[in-house]
């Protein structure tokens, strides 16, 4: 359905400008326009979700399975409502299963990511008490994220191994890199924002 044959007359012009993003990402694959709606909400997206959260940490990857989650769906939404309105939706919903087994104490996956299958594709990276099919499935996750992790840049590439694999914190890379926290977060964000893209694509399930 094109956009002229739409009826738009409801939406903000800044709901308006969403859509046609959404367009352009959808039916053209137009990278420039998931990029742009990424840069529009992730400080909205994250602010919101670190009150739910009260960790900056788990914001800041609630936000990337946030966009992961809206950019696998994208073909999804409709503008019977606003863009914002429908991502905050998933985002809210993403986080609510995520303090859901956080309370029960489930084990949390340290990242999630979703592939054009709409497969999940996760990797455990803790583990007590599991049985020989469970530690060997989990070992087959590992050497499949290791062998994605491969294709960062060399120092996307150790910042995720020192905060997934060695699972460092934060402050722990900023002292150990001597950069400032703020760095290191940022080039994390963008680390999984590559991450992300790779995972998309592949058909390997993780």
């Amino acid at each position: 359905m094109s956009q002229e044959a739409l009826d738009l007359s409801h939406l903000s012009d800044k709901a308006r400008h969403d859509y046609g993003l959404v367009q352009r990402a959808v039916h053209d694959k137009d990278q420039k326009a998931y990029a742009e709606l990424m840069d529009r909400y992730k400080e909205s997206i994250f602010y919101m979700l670190l009150k739910m959260v009260n960790n900056s940490d788990d914001a800041d990857d609630l936000t990337i399975e946030a966009f992961g989650k809206a950019f696998n769906r994208l073909h999804q939404y409709t503008p019977n409502f606003a863009f914002s309105t429908w991502l905050f939706k998933i985002a809210t919903n993403n986080c609510i299963d995520f303090l859901r087994k956080k309370k029960k104490n489930v084990l949390s996956l340290d990242n999630r990511y979703n592939n054009d299958d709409g497969d999940s594709l996760m990797i455990e990276l803790k583990s007590e008490g599991l049985n020989p099919e469970q530690v060997a499935i989990r070992e087959q996750k590992l050497v499949i994220m290791r062998n994605v992790v491969k294709r960062l840049k060399p120092r996307y590439k150790m910042l995720v191994e020192m905060r997934y694999f060695k699972e460092l914190s934060y402050d722990e890379i900023s002292k150990e890199l001597d950069l400032p926290l703020g760095t290191v977060k940022a080039q994390l964000f963008r680390a999984r924002e590559f991450l992300f893209n790779i995972l998309k694509h592949t058909k390997d399930g993780i």
